[in-house]
């Protein structure tokens, strides 16, 4: 019996904390005023009553209900029934009006206010039970007795409500009565457990349709957020409650809440799963949820968001589910078709239909768990029963192991509660025990035909109504309503009185009298054993003959063969054995061969042992490898739980006393590192025993189940006396004890391998990642076992358990620990057993290194832990010790592997390197390992192929850092960015079907008329850019082609397209005027807006004007990849152009330089794209201004056949076979008596003589073979000779192998120059340096260069950037060489992707280096002209580091039309980036430039349009030290994060007190170890550092690095301006007026390592000394290596004041004059030993009187005050009297003058 209602309250609206937009409810009464015990009233009643805020409106509105549920800390509901009626009030707004007078008279209200407003007011009632129509009624009648005035007094009418009981179930009736003249009938369900449902399914089916409700029901069960919307509460309640309806048997255990209040929102954001309902009045606060299933019930949509994935049931149970769904909801569609359709067809009433449709879900539960019962391992029966899931042979034998839905389901909180709910074989049983036990014959035979699946449904479904009606024909009910006349007078009503809440409390009081004297209930409990249906076993086995039959025979056949070799082996017939082990072996693939070997083999075992001898073992150990090879590591068919007992009983005699038993053989197999292979292992173990105990007691012992037996103790435990039963409970939990020993002996066994170096235990990835077998919540995979072997602080392993057998140990403690403590062990014999586990080999060990964790970065994670290696020298000599100093490998540490780096963190083994140096560490990134071998690192090959190599270049670092911010960024900037995304789309559609056109039907292009333009438009795309191709092209500029909408979109485009550059050098301009001048010789052309034309070319390009697209279109296909001539760059002297393209296609090479001009009969395709190419040719000669003005014969050819084989500096470009790189004699053999030029290329008057072309085609020599120069033609073909990528490829290989060799070596042939030399490596970077000369020598002297090599995207991008770069000034500085690789690397599509093999893809094609080559090119001229360049070495070696790490998307994918396909092309420009990830290099370099010089070249100081022209011999080529560098204490300086943090962690460490003693100043600086420019700064950096640790020491805000610089500049030019003679320094230093050819003697202020070391956060001490630096001596560590006596150093001593830093007071401090170090030292006292601060002599400028200032100490001299003026600060001091201040003073300057 319960209670009706808990507590009635009454709930107002609080006018008393009326504030803002929402006022606030308040309780006004409670009944009870105490709380109930077995329920306490629950908080926050008033948020529910109102859920979308209490708020007063003007009109009044009916009154409404619905029933709100709050779960409490117990987890139990409580039903809140919410009335709710709205009472008039006076408008408080009016009254305040009338109450302030002043100014009244001017202001109007803004809003006419209502005299007369109305208040929310809730009767709520709080109950236990779930009975809404009764609590409808309930509170329906005390609001009619309170509007009507019916005579009943409303305490009498509240007090009979709180005092009501009836059953919890049972299926009886009870009447009741409120005591004003009403009457209620209250049905209990029969059956408690069986949800009650009222026809809320059918109602929910109804909303939201048949595949939406499948769809939350897969959600619910499979843990997901369900949230649902409605404007109406009462449908959300009911909504909430038909989900849970149909999820019976499984009961939902996370939070549920069917209506939430809106102040409570945020409650959506929580982590777990929930069924959350909320009004649609919120539901724009709904749409950020990104991980939440929204249901809109009046809407009937269920909206799932992109990163949600539900898995739906499995099929064919998914289709059946929703045909017989179908069925009951829509009973005509089956007869849709019929001619003749049958008269009554109508779908049941809604009451039915409910029970109708929650039947068939029962019956789909019945399918899903049919054979449960089969899979339950009963572990303890007294005194209560413990019950454990198998779910992997539940999976197995249901053949679904591999099926989403269902593990999820099993492995859900849900299934736990239902197995230990429904596990107890003896307990009361409901419709779905029955169910899934005695029908699953009938399900089976009938799950094909869904009329005899309807007719079940309808069977279950009557006996679900008659559960929820017990008595269909009810007494009626007689409830009063309020009559019309209250209602409409509703505005004079009085408010709802205030009750007599003693009144009240006196009825409870009696009732509570009344029930203490009355007779207990007695409800008989209906227990019984629980039926468990047909095994698994037999279930299957019949599904799998009806679907096909032969498989049985096939099998017997390999059967056979088993038993036959299995019996040959124990025979000794090992011939015969041996011949047909092969097929026995491939039976052995097949399940039934797996458990017809371990039934064989079971036979040959005599009481727990077999004796093999070597062969016979050979063989069966090789059969069990064979059988548990193909065991997945969950072991779901039992084969390594049959094979367990065997392997301990097999052995052969290795020797006199030595056995050897098969485990020892068959470690290597996953299944024994899966700790619920154990638990299910044991859990199977002790069910049997526990078995055998009873049923040694049973008379008999015929054959019983495990179930049955514990069902039948069950029901007998209550008739044993309490010795019995505390005999019973002992026996069972000595056998668990007993069983427990016996695995942890077993798992010792197969665990711990005879070698313990193969660590395979913890070096297997991927252990144990299932959930627990046991439906725990305790995660049991081998990481987890292996918690305590981790130190807290580092995270790292102990030192001393990283091995095997403490692993294993650990492992097995916590098997026992779980085991135990399910199986109900008590803490005595838990200890007893962790003493008895086989203790390992306590052998001492020498303490082992501790792992250091390595520093990450945002975003970066660890993919695999610390692995402990040696780092073992690699041939290079300088951490070896062999070139002096102690010796730093090998190293002793681990490498980790993280999804960004490999990563050696270590520290030497050399006792002597130890001490000198803290860690080594070396990491690179993973992107950048060339190849991964296998040889000693099984484990981590895998997940560094995968890392190296992945499937798309989506899945490399620069990708994944920032996966899940970057989803939150796309939704929230939708609309942000809807021009550029949707740009992209089109694009990449539009070049989809575009090219698909042209090259799959190979149709000759040709531009549609202009009357058919638009058609033609619209056909391709709206948002496609028109611009027209036929009508006059040079009339037409790009703005005012492209419609308005687009031009935001297109400004991306431009500017991604370089068009800022092309503006600058004056080749095309973007202007809106239609008038642009026709006389302008260059266009931008839009012709691959789309990216048609050529894919791996930018959208907008530089094309002669006279040229129109539709040529274009043509002449591409000329050219290989359609890489046609486009301009790049004009030369802004002499206005000749640098145009790239690709080299011609081989089919009729060249034709039009043969013989364009050739008659023919018929003018073919080939011909008129020859004359279009020539035409094209000759608009760009057209174009220059040097043509106009000659008109004579101007060639090359002459020079070019006559020294076509001269080893000269053309020679040696043209030349063949092997790189002929070195050439001695260049000038003289080429310009004859002409004397050569210093940079190696012929004289300027033999090689720019009058008879020069307009246009030289560097071309590629193979493929120009045989063009002839046609006398008429204004250009020339300059034929050479080029790097073919393969070459690159491999020199690089061979240059790495000479920079960074694998292992030392004695040869002398293998030294690094003789290897350096072999790679050919240099001789590259002169040919392609050479060819870059020549085409600036021919720039300069005003003709134009096409540069046509290759595929255009690899030597052709190399030249033309080189050339750029030396004719350029603007390409030197920061923003420019961005802006050269943005153009002609990234924009015009070098192959980053391919090259770089960075995916698995192109892995093959192996990594090509071709940007690297350039970088080094660009590093060559640097050296030779360090005053030209604005960005510093560093910047160069940063840039390669990052094109192979692929920290940032900079360098990935080929060409912009792929960065478009995936998004990154303008992703940087729409959003807000994440601080944390920069996802391009140059903004990371832009950022990082803001803070520190380390980029800039403090040389730079250019020179007006100097071109420049290197030398190109090998000779003049250094190697750059980018590719041999080490620094061993911190790895790689390019990731600035990491250094940052271990800045830090090495300032944190120097902090710590050393009390040794005294320590020396001096710092060892080692080169291959330390950051040798952190640690020794160049000048300029040194003095930088040093001004802002002054200005943060003097609290001055810092200036920013440049500023300062800038500052420095401008007042050091000044200086010059003034001087007669100016200074070396300063013009070396700024701009230098020396006129020295090379400008290169310049001393290097910056080393070219690292970079600067300026410390951006450097914490200054506040006292005045200066603290040195490591690495420039102070003249006080000079003294510090000398040990004097105290007394020598102490020349003069006495107190002085001394006035702090800034804005500190002033103090008395123990000054001593130290003549000997030549420093004032100050301590605290006189006795003090530890000095507070130095004030070196050395850097003291003057010391004079001085005044005293603010805060001096009182009735002192003004004499006694000096001031002590060094280079740094001023210092103030006051002595005691002017005497000692004078005497002070003299003693200093006496110092001073000595010195």
């Amino acid at each position: 019996m319960a209670r009706l209602a808990d507590y009635f309250v009454v709930v107002g609206y609080d006018l008393e904390k009326r504030g803002g937009c929402e006022g606030q409810g308040r309780i006004l009464q409670r009944f009870p005023e105490k709380d109930w015990e077995d329920s306490p009233f629950p908080q926050g009643v008033e948020l529910f009553c109102q859920p979308s805020g209490w708020q007063l409106v003007p009109d009044q509105l009916p009154p409404s209900f619905f029933v709100a549920v709050l779960t409490d800390i117990n987890s139990d509901r409580h039903y809140c029934a919410c009335f709710t009626f709205w009472e008039g009030l006076d408008n408080p707004q009016l009254q305040k009006a009338e109450a302030s007078e002043a100014d009244e008279a001017d202001e109007v209200l803004s809003v006419v206010q209502p005299a007369k407003i109305f208040a929310p007011k809730s009767l709520v009632l709080v109950s236990q039970l779930d009975h809404t129509e009764v609590f409808r009624n309930c509170l329906g009648l005390i609001y009619t007795v309170h509007v009507d005035g019916l005579s009943a007094p409303l305490e009498t009418v509240v007090g009979n409500l709180l005092t009501c009981v009836i059953p919890i179930a049972g299926g009886s009736q009870r009447t009741i009565t409120l005591g004003a003249g009403d009457r209620q009938v209250i049905q209990t369900p029969i059956n408690e457990s069986l949800p009650v449902s009222g026809s809320s399914v059918a109602q929910l089916f109804r909303q939201l349709g048949i595949a939406n409700v499948l769809c939350l029901f897969c959600a619910a069960l499979t843990e997901h957020k369900i949230l649902f919307l409605s404007s109406s509460y009462q449908r959300l309640t009911d909504a909430c409650r038909a989900l849970l309806a149909i999820m019976f048997p499984l009961k939902y255990s996370f939070t549920y809440i069917p209506i939430l209040p809106g102040k409570l929102l945020e409650v959506l954001s929580t982590p777990t799963p929930f069924i959350i309902g909320v009004n649609s009045f919120f539901r724009s606060e709904t749409q950020e949820l990104l991980d939440v299933i929204i249901a809109d019930l009046d809407g009937g949509t269920v909206t799932i968001p992109e990163c949600v994935h539900i898995s739906l049931l499995p099929e064919p149970l998914l289709q059946q589910t929703q045909t017989a769904l179908s069925m009951v909801l829509d009973p005509e569609l089956e007869v849709a078709d019929h001619a003749f359709p049958p008269q009554s067809t109508q779908p049941s009433a809604l009451k039915i239909q409910d029970k109708e449709i929650r039947a068939v879900f029962l019956w789909l539960f019945a399918r899903l768990f049919q054979g449960y019962r089969w899979c339950l391992h009963i572990i303890r029966i007294h005194p209560e029963p413990v019950i454990r899931f198998h779910k992997a042979a539940f999976l197995g034998q249901r053949a679904l192991s591999e099926d989403d839905f269902l593990t999820k389901v099993l492995d859900g909180m849900a299934f736990a509660g239902f197995v230990s709910e429904r596990g107890p074989p003896y307990r009361a049983t409901d419709l779905f025990d029955d169910l899934v036990a005695n029908q699953v014959e009938r399900i089976r035979q009938e799950e094909a035909c869904p009329h005899k699946v309807m007719n079940h449904a309808k069977e279950v479904a009557e006996q679900l109504f008659k559960n929820e009606n017990p008595y269909p024909a009810v007494a009626m009910h007689k409830i009063q309503r309020p009559s019309e006349n209250s209602q409409n007078n509703a505005q004079n009503r009085a408010p709802f009185p205030m009750l007599d809440d003693v009144a009240v409390q006196l009825f409870i009081d009696h009732a509570a009298a009344k029930l203490k004297t009355a007779p207990p209930a007695v409800k008989p409990e209906l227990k019984s054993m629980v039926p468990s249906g047909p095994p698994l076993g037999e279930l299957f086995l019949a599904y799998i003959v009806d679907r096909n039959g032969n498989v049985m025979a096939n099998s017997a056949r390999r059967l056979e063969v088993v038993r036959n070799c299995i019996t040959y082996i124990f025979e000794n017939k090992m011939l015969e054995a041996k011949k047909l082990m092969p097929a026995v072996l491939r039976a052995l693939k097949g399940r039934a061969a797996r458990v017809c070997l371990t039934q064989e083999l079971n036979q040959h075992v005599l009481q727990n042992r077999a004796v093999l001898d070597d062969q016979q073992f050979d063989y069966i150990v090789r059969m069990m490898n064979c059988t548990l090879q193909d065991c997945s590591h969950m072991d779901e068919h039992g084969i390594a739980a049959a094979l367990l007992p065997l392997v301990t009983a097999f052995c052969r005699k290795l020797g006199a006393g030595v056995t050897q038993f098969a485990y020892s053989c068959v470690q290597e197999h996953m299944v024994w590192t899966n700790m619920q292979f154990w638990e299910a292992m044991f859990y199977s173990d002790v069910q049997n025993h526990i078995r055998h105990l009873y049923l040694e007691t049973e008379d008999g012992g015929q054959e019983i189940g495990a179930l049955e037996l514990a069902s039948e103790q069950s029901r007998l435990w209550p008739t044993l006396s309490k010795e019995m039963q505390m005999e019973r409970v002992q026996k069972e939990e000595s056998t668990v004890f007993s069983q427990a020993i016996h695995y942890a002996n077993r798992m010792s066994y197969l665990l711990l391998p005879l070698d313990t170096s193969k660590n395979r235990l913890l070096r297997s990835s991927g252990l144990g990642d299932v959930e627990s077998v046991s439906n725990s919540y305790v995660t049991n995979s081998i990481a987890g076992s292996m918690a305590e072997s981790y130190d807290t602080e580092s995270g790292f392993e102990d030192a001393e358990s990283s091995d095997v057998a403490n692993s294993v140990v650990r492992f097995i403690n916590r098997f026992v620990d779980k085991v135990c403590n399910e199986s109900g062990v008590t803490n005595e014999h838990l200890k007893a057993l962790h003493a008895m586990i086989p203790g390992m080999d306590e052998s001492p060990r020498l303490p082992r290194p501790k792992l250091l964790r390595p520093t990450l970065l945002p975003g970066e994670e660890l993919v695999m832990e610390g692995m402990r290696v040696h780092l073992i020298p690699d041939g290079r000599e300088e951490a070896t010790g062999l070139m002096g100093g102690p010796p730093l490998l090998p190293a002793e540490g681990a490498i980790f592997l993280t999804t960004y780096r490999l990563i050696f963190k270590g520290t030497p083994t050399d006792p002597l390197g130890k001490r000198n140096f803290g860690c080594s560490s070396v990491d690179c990134p993973v992107l950048s390992l060339t190849a991964v071998s296998s040889c000693t690192f099984l484990r981590i090959t895998k997940h560094l192929h995968k890392l190296r190599y992945p499937q798309h270049v989506q899945g490399t670092f620069a990708f994944t850092v920032g996966q899940s911010g970057k989803m939150v960024v796309e939704h929230k900037t939708k609309d942000k960015n809807q021009s550029l995304k949707t740009l992209s789309k089109n694009l990449v559609k539009s070049a989809k079907r575009t090219i698909g056109r042209q090259y799959v039907t190979r149709k000759k292009y040709s531009p549609p008329t202009w009357e058919n333009r638009s058609s033609f438009q619209s056909e391709l795309d709206e948002d496609e850019i028109s611009v027209s191709e036929e009508v006059d092209q040079s009339s037409l500029t790009l703005s005012s082609t492209i419609r308005s909408s687009d031009r935001q979109t297109m400004s991306n485009v431009v500017e991604r397209a370089c068009c800022r550059d092309y503006q600058r050098l004056g080749l095309g301009t973007l202007s809106n005027s239609l008038t642009r001048s026709k006389n302008e010789p260059f266009r931008i052309s839009t012709a691959n807006r789309m990216y048609t034309v050529c894919r791996s070319y930018p959208g907008l390009l530089i094309v002669p004007q006279s040229i129109p697209d539709s040529t274009i279109n043509r002449i591409c296909r000329c050219y290989r990849q359609n890489r046609f001539p486009v301009v790049c760059w004009r030369n802004p002297r002499t206005k000749a152009v640098l145009l790239r393209s690709a080299g011609l296609h081989a089919k009729g090479v060249v034709g039009f330089f043969k013989s364009p001009n050739a008659p023919t009969a018929v003018p073919s395709q080939a011909d008129s794209t020859s004359l279009e190419q020539e035409k094209y040719l000759q608009a760009i000669i057209s174009s220059m201004p040097s043509y106009s003005e000659n008109s004579g014969r101007n060639t090359l050819s002459g020079f070019t056949s006559t020294h076509m084989n001269t080893s000269g500096k053309w020679g040696s470009i043209r030349g063949s076979g092997r790189l002929s790189a070195y050439n001695p004699d260049v000038g003289t053999r080429l310009a004859g008596k002409e004397s050569p030029q210093p940079n190696g290329g012929p004289s300027e008057a033999m090689f720019l003589r009058q008879q020069k072309a307009y246009l030289y085609i560097i071309g590629d020599k193979a493929q120009l073979k045989g063009g002839k120069q046609d006398s008429f033609q204004q250009w020339e073909v300059v034929p050479i000779e080029v790097c073919d990528v393969r070459q690159v490829k491999n020199s690089f290989k061979k240059l790495m192998k000479a920079c960074v060799p694998s292992s030392s070596t004695s040869d002398p042939n293998m030294s690094f120059l003789r290897c350096l030399e072999e790679s050919e490596w240099m001789a590259l970077l002169h040919r392609v340096l050479q060819v870059s000369v020549l085409v600036v020598e021919l720039l300069d002297t005003g003709s134009s260069v096409m540069v046509s090599l290759e595929d255009g995207w690899d030597v052709t991008t190399q030249v033309v950037s080189l050339v750029q770069l030396l004719s350029d000034p603007y390409y030197r500085t920061f923003d420019g060489f961005r802006l050269l690789v943005e153009k002609e690397w990234l924009s015009f599509g070098h192959r980053f992707s391919h090259r770089g093999a960075q995916t698995l893809g192109s892995q093959s094609s192996g990594f090509t280096p071709i940007f690297l080559q350039f970088l080094d090119c660009v590093h060559q001229i640097h050296l030779q002209f360090p005053m030209e360049f604005e960005f510093s070495q560093y910047y160069l070696k940063f840039l390669a580091y990052h094109y192979v790490s692929n920290r940032f998307r900079t360098f990935l994918l080929d060409s912009d039309y792929e960065r478009i396909e995936l998004g990154v092309l303008y992703e940087e420009k729409g959003e807000r980036k994440n601080p944390q990830v920069c996802k391009s290099v140059w903004d990371y370099i832009d950022r990082l430039n803001k803070k520190t010089p380390v980029f800039y070249n403090y040389m730079f100081s250019p020179e007006d349009d100097e071109v420049l022209r290197p030398y190109t011999f090998i000779s003049n080529l250094k190697v750059w030290d980018f590719y041999t560098e080490e620094t061993l204490s911190e790895g790689p300086s390019y990731d600035w994060e990491l250094r940052g943090r271990q800045e830090r962690a090495a300032e944190e460490t120097a902090e710590k007190p050393d009390t040794s003693g005294p320590k020396s100043q001096r710092h060892i600086v080692w080169p291959c170890y330390d950051n040798l420019t952190k640690v020794v700064p160049d000048a300029i950096t040194k003095l930088l550092q040093d001004l802002q640790s002054l200005e943060a020491e003097l609290g001055q805000a810092t200036d920013k690095w440049k500023d300062t610089w800038d500052k420095i500049k401008t007042t050091q030019r000044t200086e010059t301006k003034l001087e007669s003679k100016p200074s070396f320094s300063s013009s070396l230093l700024m701009s230098s007026n020396l006129s020295h050819q090379r400008r290169s003697q310049g001393v290097y202020l910056q080393e070219s390592g690292v970079g600067s070391s300026i410390n951006l956060a450097l914490d200054c001490e506040a006292s005045a000394t200066s603290t040195p630096v490591p690495g420039r001596p102070s003249t006080s560590t000079l003294y510090s290596q000398f040990q004097s006596s105290e007394s020598e150093n102490r020349s003069f001593e006495g107190i002085l004041f001394k006035r702090g830093a800034l804005l500190k007071p002033w103090k008395p401090r123990w000054f001593v004059l130290d003549k000997t170090k030549h420093q004032l030292r100050y301590y605290e006292s006189r006795q003090d030993k530890e000095c507070k601060g130095v004030i070196d002599l050395a850097e003291v400028e003057s010391v004079t009187a001085g005044t005293p200032t603010m805060g001096a100490p009182k009735n002192i001299d003004e004499k006694a005050f000096f001031d002590l003026k060094t280079t740094k600060r001023v210092y103030n001091f006051c002595a005691q009297d002017s005497l000692n201040a004078q005497l002070w003073m003299d003693s200093v300057q006496s110092c001073l003058s000595d010195a």
